[in-house]
């Protein structure tokens, strides 16, 4: 995978600032913690509403994936995309929610499905499909076999869209060179 680092550049695309109108208020509001991210989307507060109710479902326990898994696709998508914030800020917030330990994190940014700390086979059903999204954009009849058998056949097609979501998150994040949030760690505090 290649090796990313903290960004020192200023943003491409600057989010907005406070004081908001009342519907810039309102978008960021249903988003969430007022991160770049957010502000970002909310420089057109339709394009935040937007946001906000794809999120809602795929965030939430209405989604057949497990937090466990819908952090797994989330945090390695983004590693592999090379999106540093918006892995960082998921690192942060929901790794440990997850129960992800420390080696699980570093195999996710610098490893693979096939390590040694992944010993449940959804885990490692889950990771070879992100790897294999990523990779050929595509499954393998076996990697769809595995995955629907560990996850069942809803949660595999909601892992599909929130794989292809987290990669247009990571084009935004990068492309627009948004600066970590404040206390999120960098993909280099968990390489060897």
């Amino acid at each position: 995978m290649p090796r990313f680092s903290k960004q020192t550049v200023p943003p491409r695309l600057h989010p907005v600032e406070p004081p908001y109108d009342a519907e810039t208020a309102a978008a960021l509001e249903a988003l969430g913690p007022p991160i770049a991210l957010f502000r970002v989307f909310a420089r057109r507060p339709e394009r935040a509403r937007g946001v906000h109710g794809w999120g809602r479902y795929y965030l939430s326990r209405e989604s057949p994936l497990t937090l466990r898994h819908r952090e797994l696709v989330i945090d390695r998508t983004t590693a592999r995309c090379g999106a540093e914030y918006e892995w960082g800020i998921h690192t942060a917030v929901f790794t440990a929610k997850a129960g992800l330990d420390a080696g699980q994190i570093r195999s996710i940014v610098a490893g693979g499905p096939d390590d040694a700390c992944w010993t449940d086979p959804a885990d490692r059903a889950v990771l070879h499909a992100v790897d294999g999204l990523c990779d050929t954009n595509d499954l393998s009849d076996d990697q769809w076999q595995a995955l629907t058998l560990a996850i069942g056949d809803e949660a595999a097609l909601d892992l599909l869209l929130l794989c292809g979501w987290y990669h247009a998150i990571s084009f935004v994040a990068r492309v627009l060179r948004l600066q970590p949030e404040p206390d999120t760690p960098a993909f280099a505090d968990y390489r060897p």
